[in-house]
């Protein structure tokens, strides 16, 4: 078609409303097309999340499985059939209940003493551990009462040395729970008793600190000595959430009665 110059606007200004109007347009096209750009682009975003949603998961720091595992492996080792449940002042469950007792966090509960070393462990491992029944699980949450978040290598790597240590500090409860005992003892038997396990008659009372510290009777091996040590240091070691002032008490100790 040809152009009818009779369609033209009359007058000198006929052709400035023409000329707005297709800059106005444009405009708004350009505008448009800017957010149509946005829009696609977070369409784009979202389509990637949901198509890989284990990519922006928070990974676990223990599993089901992994757990399971701990838990087989635990049942392999010489000791395990010593081990029993117990109650709230004896075996499994009152160790458990007595390191918490003892922890530099006392007022609060395992899952969330794990939760203040290394955030969302303990939900974790609370979350997992349902998986298990009776032994197994009491002996696993005792392994984290003890070693806190080194639980996880201890379990994996040492499962002998963890039910030897379970063994050890169950033992113990149970001593203590004696002693405690109304009528355990005759009195000749408790001064025998005292008499070998306490600080002998003017004992530096430097080492008589340094052995309760550790929580070692007087006189406990060189082996014990660095087994206790070892856990206290990574269960009281700043930088997993422990007091700077117990772990130098606890290495203070150590340097004394290795000397």
């Amino acid at each position: 078609m040809g152009f009818d110059p009779r369609d033209w606007p009359s007058g000198p200004r006929g052709t400035r409303p023409i000329t707005g109007n297709l800059d106005a347009l444009l405009e708004e096209n350009a505008a448009l097309k800017q957010e149509v750009l946005r829009l696609r682009r977070l369409l784009d975003r979202y389509e990637r999340l949901e198509r890989e949603p284990r990519a922006t998961a928070k990974p676990l720091w223990v599993s089901r499985d992994q757990l399971a595992e701990w838990a087989h492996q635990l049942t392999q080792q010489a000791g395990w059939s010593q081990l029993r449940a117990g109650d709230d002042t004896s075996g499994l469950q009152g160790l458990i209940a007595q390191l918490n007792r003892s922890s530099f966090l006392p007022q609060l509960s395992l899952e969330q003493r794990l939760d203040r070393l290394a955030p969302g462990l303990g939900h974790d491992l609370q979350e997992a551990v349902h998986r298990l029944t009776g032994k197994q699980r009491l002996a696993v949450l005792a392994a984290f009462a003890l070693y806190g978040v080194s639980a996880r290598e201890w379990l994996a790597d040492e499962p002998r040395r963890v039910v030897a240590e379970l063994r050890q500090q169950c033992q113990r409860l149970e001593q203590r729970s004696r002693a405690r005992r109304p009528g355990s003892r005759t009195r000749s038997d408790r001064t025998t008793s005292d008499a070998s396990s306490g600080p002998p008659p003017g004992a530096e009372p430097r080492r008589v600190e340094a052995y309760r510290q550790l929580g070692l009777a007087w006189g406990a091996s060189r082996d014990a000595i660095k087994q206790a040590h070892r856990r206290l240091v990574k269960q009281h070691h700043p930088d997993m959430g422990g007091e700077a002032e117990a772990f130098r008490r606890i290495n203070d100790a150590y340097q004394l009665l290795m000397a």
